[in-house]
């Protein structure tokens, strides 16, 4: 079988769907192609966060830009994605973290994201669950979550009522250029034809980014990832612990119906080539003894499940975004190291408004694919 369209999106995932959904809203023909099943990996199994707040600067134009889409989310997609404007919260335990909260809102200001930081009193008249060693917070008044199982499986389906092809199951052994083009080979032997690429596989990106002589380093981890029983619906403002110690980190968000989805710690094992990754015990003991630091009163709350994913790392923690650095007409998006879902659709329209028109406002420079030049020897993929 071969198809041909006028972009190939590689990847069904929160980028890859949103890409393929911008790309129809401005007319492009699209095929996606997604390996398994969209949303499957870490777009549908991370903590569900719409969280702008945290992220280096650079990456705060896109953040916005999602968070627009966030926001009409359930009248683009014509499908509700549970998300909720409940404010996000970052709390600290150090008195350097608790500094770093007033330099990081004084510099986010000039990125369009206003923050109110509280300290002591005025943070426990706001919060007075929180345990007694927090010292302060910082509040995202718009930011808040949506349900990540539901997300890129929407954005796919409002693609593919606006006209994309969306191929579930197909996983691409071979990319290379064709032509004027690409020319993209499925592992049963299909082929799939496009004068634009786009390259949004996630741990399985580098498989496909070495085929244009571009590896990159990516390492595939998986988050720690827990629920609750249900509880009275309490906790409206998503939260989390700002700490370069791991094994502090914590973060958790309640839904409506009353569970509260819980998250951090260090990741646990992944592997790319099997699809699988696991959680650990001893990491879900390490959250809800961290869970009890942080909000005491959750100590007699029982887990009633576990889960875990694929995602993709970088060693510097920031995401590869835009064109390729050899080949024309190839652009990027992965390697998000856990931080991708909430600024997912600012990066597919993005990249969407790239293809199309060859430029966009958005500076990506400090994104690119060219930081990582690699020697034909340095591994370009680890578990």
């Amino acid at each position: 079988m071969s198809a041909e369209a006028d972009v190939i999106v590689i990847g069904g995932g929160i980028m890859g769907t949103s890409t393929a959904f911008f790309l129809r809203r401005r007319k492009r023909s699209v095929i996606l192609l997604e390996r398994g099943l969209t949303g499957q990996q870490a777009s549908g199994v991370n903590f569900g966060g719409i969280r702008r707040q945290g992220r280096a600067l650079p990456q705060l134009a896109m953040a916005n830009r999602a968070l627009d889409t966030w926001r009409r989310s359930k009248e683009l997609l014509n499908e509700d994605v549970e998300f909720l404007a409940s404010s996000h919260t970052r709390v600290c335990y150090h008195a350097h973290d608790a500094e770093y909260f007033d330099r990081y809102a004084a510099d986010a200001r000039a990125y369009g994201l206003d923050l109110d930081v509280l300290h002591g009193a005025a943070m426990f008249e706001r919060f007075p669950f929180l345990g007694r060693e927090v010292l302060a917070a910082s509040i995202s008044p718009f930011d808040g979550h949506a349900n990540p199982r539901l997300a890129a499986p929407a954005f796919a389906r409002a693609a593919a009522r606006l006209g994309a092809r969306i191929v579930e199951n197909t996983e691409i052994v071979r990319v290379e250029r064709e032509g004027g083009g690409f020319r993209v080979e499925s592992a049963a032997g299909d082929v799939y034809r496009a004068a634009q690429l786009v390259i949004c596989a996630g741990a399985w990106a580098s498989a496909l980014t070495q085929q244009f002589g571009e590896p990159v380093p990516l390492v595939a981890r998986g988050p720690q990832m827990a629920v609750t029983e249900p509880v009275p619906y309490v906790f409206r403002s998503s939260m989390g612990v700002y700490t370069s110690v791991k094994a502090e980190s914590i973060y958790f968000r309640q839904i409506p119906r009353g569970n509260i989805i819980v998250g951090g710690g260090p990741p646990g094992p992944a592997d790319a080539a099997t699809c699988r990754a696991s959680v650990l015990p001893h990491n879900t003991v390490g959250q809800l003894a961290q869970l009890r630091r942080l909000v005491p009163a959750m100590a007699p709350l029982n887990v009633i499940r576990v889960w875990s994913g694929v995602e993709s790392y970088l060693p510097d923690s920031e995401p590869v975004i835009g064109p390729s650095s050899k080949v024309d007409g190839l652009f990027y998006a992965f390697g998000f190291s856990g931080s991708g879902f909430q600024i997912g659709p600012g990066v597919g329209e993005t990249l969407a408004e790239l293809v199309d028109t060859g430029a966009t406002p958005i500076p990506l420079d400090s994104f690119s694919i060219r930081r990582f030049a690699l020697a034909p020897s340095t591994p370009v993929l680890s578990t």
